[in-house]
């Protein structure tokens, strides 16, 4: 069993991004609460196990080289899939006479609140991370049914690429993507 106490590098960078261009890569997959472990013990898509065991504070990302063998040409590379995303869109709220709509907001914001979900507001969509169960999460929004608001799930990679990185960290808790650092804006409607 291979002990991982540092990181080598990362797919991103330039230098591992050619050296790993004509490798086999082996992938270890972790969830993005995984990612937040700086112990974990767990086999790659190969079934080679491993075993990380990173200083305090430091987290592994996408992309990160954690083997590399130079004759072989073999490396593992850390690979972590965003959990899903509850997209929450207020935009019916501007239809709605003010008080209705202020009224509406704030039952939402309860709604979301009591159940300690965090939560980021971008362009009238509120995106929530699933925390747990879709059907879970979709009763408590029909529960709290607000009017003018409706609600869809996305894949956290979808949701990601609309976030600025502190954003995404709220969201995702340091788990997305290093080298995103540019910013596409989708306008992505949806109507339940």
């Amino acid at each position: 069993m291979d002990i991982v106490e540092k990181v080598l590098g990362n797919r991103a960078d330039a230098v591992w991004s050619a050296r790993l261009k004509d490798a086999s890569i082996d992938a270890l997959v972790l969830s993005q609460w995984d990612a937040q472990k700086n112990r974990l013990r767990r086999e790659t898509e190969g079934g080679v196990p491993m075993a990380v065991a990173l200083e305090r504070g430091a987290f592994l990302r996408d992309g990160d080289v954690l083997y590399w063998d130079g004759e072989k040409r073999f490396a593992v590379v850390c690979s972590i899939r965003l959990c899903p995303v509850m997209a929450v869109n207020m935009r019916g709220l501007e239809e709605l006479p003010r008080e209705e709509a202020l009224c509406a907001a704030v039952r939402l914001g309860h709604a979301l609140g009591n159940q300690h979900w965090p939560a980021v507001v971008k362009k009238g969509v509120v995106y929530v991370p699933m925390t747990a169960d879709k059907k879970v999460m979709g009763a408590v929004m029909d529960t709290h049914a607000v009017p003018g608001v409706t609600y869809d799930f996305l894949a956290g990679e979808d949701v990601r690429d609309r976030l600025r990185p502190e954003e995404a960290r709220l969201l995702f808790g340091g788990a997305e993507r290093g080298e995103h650092g540019h910013h596409h804006d989708h306008h992505h409607h949806h109507h339940a």
